[in-house]
């Protein structure tokens, strides 16, 4: 049996934070990745010279430290970075008509001002005016400084005269996003874009988002000066950074090395078993990356005692999948493309309708490396509102399965054609996703978006798991679907596991703390 001191399984964007975290910790780690591909949700891959995200296209608060962004802080901690492209400006085709928007203050509301009136642009600026102290109140302590043991005193002392001066705020940013929403805003279409925004952090609309995540999203994106980021080479360059941190301090990332079995002697986590009968040793912990529901589906049969923990992890609600559409096409002429568009149907369904939602991604317009010479790389996708229950138990290879994505795909199809007219004839490259293909490739339960736990009903567990040794990370285990969330989570659970000593050394180095 091979050994190590932590094992973590799968290298998503949580999973890779928090284990090279761990190894610039001074810990040997060692990273089992199922996929041919690191990067989880976040990974990138090649077809015929074109270069595709399979996950995020939104990037923000990265290129610039020090940033409340705890994946620049991750980065900035393992000493790595990749070249950011900047923009400002993304399309929006809504049932109210197709116009561009850009970060920042002011511009929103002449958008609004145009589309609905004063009253509406003032209540939005009324909005930013109530987010203003609560952004500063969700920012005020660092994820960087955070651990969840007796050590935090000495880690977070430091930020507790600020956190005191924002207790007014902490209720407010503990409830559901809705009951600040509803005091202020009034004007419909208002109402159904804060929705979206939602939906887009969290996989809920206002109702079911906790009020943080919307104010750490508006002290970064309505701030003076603001731009969007996105990695000079996709998110490949993303994971790779991390990887290099990984391995630069030592730790090891093994590439279809996939998990079979988490290993226990009792109660106690002690290793994995892969596939190919290889048995890892960890002498420290047992870190999950997967899902809960995938995290379960690794433990052998359990005493009556912890079965408890179990169902209640097993019944955790669980938002919708993706459908995909990956595409290679001719750009002649298309001169004046923006990064990204929005597509909404129609808002009377609500933004978490099936389809209803669907985000474009032309990245080549800010890298043109990421496609052949006079090309476009394209990624559209239904962001969570994919129900799975369509496609369950589907043969991949029969041609009732070959149709359904045919049909299900035509909504995006239909989208980006408000935005490139015709663009079937333009392409070269034509690759559909859907749950089962998120499912298989990003070994995911039911190809899920993450937890569904709505603001008010229920709070994300955190990394601690009854099993002794057994942690996990990722998006079960924190608010926010995306990657701030998630390399937060990989970043607090690092912490929680280091000696002080070196926490507080990590976090000099960064700037966090003073010498």
């Amino acid at each position: 049996m091979a050994q190590t001191e932590i094992v973590v399984i799968g290298s998503g964007i949580g999973g890779l934070c928090c284990a090279s975290l761990l190894a610039r910790y001074g810990y040997d780690v060692v990273v089992c990745e199922s996929h041919t591909i690191a990067g989880g949700a976040a990974h990138g891959f090649e077809r015929s010279g074109f270069l595709f995200d399979s996950g995020p296209s939104l990037y923000s608060g990265l290129s610039y430290s020090p940033s409340p962004n705890p994946l620049r802080r991750v980065l900035d901690a393992i000493g790595e970075d990749v070249t950011w492209l900047h923009y400002d400006t993304w399309g929006c085709c809504l049932p109210e008509g197709d116009f561009d928007t850009r970060v920042g203050a002011e511009h929103f509301c002449q958008v609004l001002e145009n589309l609905r009136g004063q009253d509406a642009a003032q209540e939005w600026r009324d909005l930013q005016r109530v987010m203003q102290p609560l952004g500063a109140a969700a920012i005020a302590l660092p994820p960087a400084a955070m651990r969840l043991d007796l050590g935090a005193l000495r880690t977070i002392g430091p930020f507790v005269p600020s956190l005191l001066k924002q207790a007014p705020q902490v209720a407010k940013l503990t409830g559901p996003f809705s009951r600040i929403m509803d005091g202020i805003v009034r004007d419909e279409f208002t109402r159904h874009w804060l929705d979206m925004l939602c939906f887009l952090l969290s996989g809920l609309p206002a109702e079911g988002t906790i009020a943080a995540e919307v104010a750490f999203m508006f002290a970064d994106w309505y701030r003076p000066g603001v731009q969007l980021d996105y990695p000079q080479g996709g998110s490949a360059a993303l994971v790779a950074a991390l990887g290099r941190g990984l391995k630069n301090h030592g730790g090891d990332l093994r590439l279809n090395a996939h998990v079979e079995e988490i290993l226990l002697d009792g109660d106690r986590a002690v290793g994995v078993r892969l596939r190919n009968g290889q048995k890892i040793h960890g002498t420290e912990a047992v870190i999950s990356n997967a899902s809960i529901w995938d995290t379960l589906k690794l433990l052998p049969s359990l005493p009556p005692k912890l079965k408890r923990w179990t169902n209640q992890r097993q019944t955790t609600p669980e938002c919708d999948s993706f459908m995909h559409l990956h595409l290679g096409i001719d750009a002649t002429g298309l001169d004046h493309l923006a990064c990204h568009y929005i597509v909404m149907n129609d808002w009377s369904l609500g933004v978490d309708a099936p389809q209803n939602l669907v985000l474009i991604s032309i990245p080549s317009v800010l890298d043109p490396n990421l496609a052949p010479a006079g090309k476009h790389t394209i990624h559209v996708y239904t962001p969570g509102n994919e129900p799975y229950g369509l496609w369950a138990g589907m043969d991949r290879h029969s041609a009732d399965y070959a149709q359904l994505k045919q049909q299900r795909a035509e909504v995006m199809w239909r989208a980006l054609e408000r935005v490139i007219p015709d663009v079937r004839s333009r392409c070269q490259i034509t690759l559909i996703g859907t749950p089962l293909t998120h499912g298989r490739f990003l070994r995911r339960h039911h190809g899920s978006y993450g937890p569904a736990i709505r603001a008010g009903q229920g709070i994300f567990p955190g990394p601690r798991t009854p099993i002794k040794n057994l942690w996990c990370c990722g998006d079960s285990t924190f608010p926010g679907i995306g990657l701030p969330a998630v390399a937060a989570s990989g970043m607090i659970l690092a912490n929680t596991l280091a000696p002080v000593k070196k926490h507080r050394a990590m976090l000099q180095d960064i700037g966090v703390l003073s010498a």
